[in-house]
């Protein structure tokens, strides 16, 4: 597999929660540190929450304390549970590789997320 593969936007109400997956490469996924990005209409994209192969997270300021990024190697799935949604988190989510050659070529389709009443 060389394209991410994301799931699990939708459209949801402010306050809503919404878990988002990404499955990638078995051959790399267990050995890379793993990003979630976000794209929304006419922003560049960003990058919001990121995890180490220990387990180590960091999140952008915007996201800390809503957002939780995990992952499990032996299913080669990266996840984002979102809590507290915003209008402003509306956006195409993405997830990557961090510091692979790969990624250039990893890009997924994304997953649209819209929080929207």
């Amino acid at each position: 597999q060389v394209q991410m593969v994301e799931s699990g936007g939708g459209l949801v109400q402010p306050g809503g929660s919404l878990r988002l997956s990404c499955t990638g490469s078995r051959r790399i996924f267990s050995t890379s540190t793993m990003g979630w990005y976000r794209q929304a209409p006419g922003k560049q994209r960003e990058l919001v929450a990121v995890i180490g192969t220990d387990g180590t997270t960091n999140y952008q300021s915007s996201v800390q304390g809503r957002f939780a990024i995990s992952r499990d190697n032996a299913k080669s799935t990266l996840y984002l549970q979102m809590h507290s949604l915003k209008p402003e988190d509306t956006a195409v989510y993405y997830c990557n590789y961090l510091g692979r050659v790969e990624s250039r070529d990893s890009w997924g389709q994304g997953t649209q997320v819209t929080v929207s009443s």
